[in-house]
């Protein structure tokens, strides 16, 4: 069972995904979290220690991802492209939540998604070598998890197996290309 701290981040996540910031009121994630005011005043003593807990939320499964895509048989490059998908994870919803409130100009989610990036991005760079097709990978499996996670409903497809494969093999070339240029530069 979560604890009651956790309890709070979930139901700030939820409520900033679903209803967006202007909803996030202290009462509203007290009550979504089935805790007192004074309870929830214990762990986050203001909104702005509740959008720090999610920042570091966030930068912790951040930190995970990047192990995982160091370890990642295949290489960081075909691994962040091929777990760029929505899939409703943990990473997933603190993403999106930090996105509502980035949004709206909150410097925190900011400063957050501007370090999360940079993170991802100096992953890619150590393997490929190259900013330049670390930033190419990496926008190619941004625009994947933007178009999974804002744009799949009801009447969209899931990309198939066969389709991810296409777009590795994508990867690949990239990887190449750039590792050729690089030699002759």
């Amino acid at each position: 069972m979560a604890t009651a701290r956790e309890r709070i981040l979930d139901s700030f996540e939820h409520i900033l995904i679903s209803e967006g910031e202007r909803s996030a009121t202290m009462e509203s994630v007290a009550a979504a979290a089935d805790v007192s005011k004074g309870g929830l005043l214990y762990h986050f003593r203001s909104k702005e220690a509740l959008v720090d807990g999610l920042a570091d939320r966030l930068v912790g499964l951040v930190a995970r991802d990047r192990e995982a895509m160091a370890a990642d048989p295949e290489g960081p490059a075909r691994y962040y492209v091929r777990t760029s998908m929505y899939e409703n994870s943990p990473l997933d919803r603190a993403l999106i939540a930090m996105a509502r409130l980035a949004q709206q100009g909150h410097a925190k989610a900011q400063a957050t998604f501007t370090l999360i990036q940079e993170q991802w991005l100096g992953a890619l760079e150590a393997e490929l070598g190259s900013r330049g097709v670390a930033r190419a990978v990496k926008l190619l499996g941004d625009g994947l998890y933007y178009d999974a996670a804002f744009f799949a409903g009801a009447s969209s497809e899931k990309q198939s197996g066969e389709e991810l494969q296409d777009v590795l093999a994508i990867v690949d070339l990239i990887v190449r290309e750039g590792a050729q240029a690089q030699r002759k530069g």
